[in-house]
């Protein structure tokens, strides 16, 4: 009884880690060719270029309002560390400049909405 127990919810605990940042059917699609990871609480696209970093949010397909929001993102390339700022620039964050971006690099973004934390999201450029 006891192992039927453990099995059950280790199984269930398997099932509610595996959703957290795996993209789910169409409504976790890019659509701005980049990355997209996806949390309970929402979608991050990361469209990383060399000439810009741009973050899109949407809810439930939904575009976040970005009033009082930014994130930071930090570009790994080995052990070279990138750490760039983005700001509201329309239906986004965004930051313009040079950066590092190529197959391999992985990224780490921390976004803040309305002043409050809001998530920290992991990528890797393929």
């Amino acid at each position: 009884m006891i192992s039927k127990t453990l099995t059950l919810l280790t199984a269930l605990a398997s099932l509610s880690f595996g959703g957290h940042a795996i993209a789910h059917g169409d409504d976790h699609a890019a659509k701005y060719g980049g990355i997209v990871v996806a949390t309970k609480a929402m979608d991050f696209e990361v469209v990383a270029k060399p000439e810009s970093i741009q973050l899109y949010l949407s809810e439930h397909g939904k575009v976040v309002k970005l009033d009082g929001a930014k994130a930071r993102v930090t570009l790994l390339n080995g052990a070279e560390k990138t750490d760039v700022e983005l700001m509201p620039a329309g239906e986004k964050l965004e930051a313009k400049g040079t950066f590092k971006v190529q197959k391999g690099t992985r990224g780490i973004a921390s976004v803040t909405l309305a002043g409050k934390p809001a998530a920290v999201v992991r990528f890797e450029i393929k």
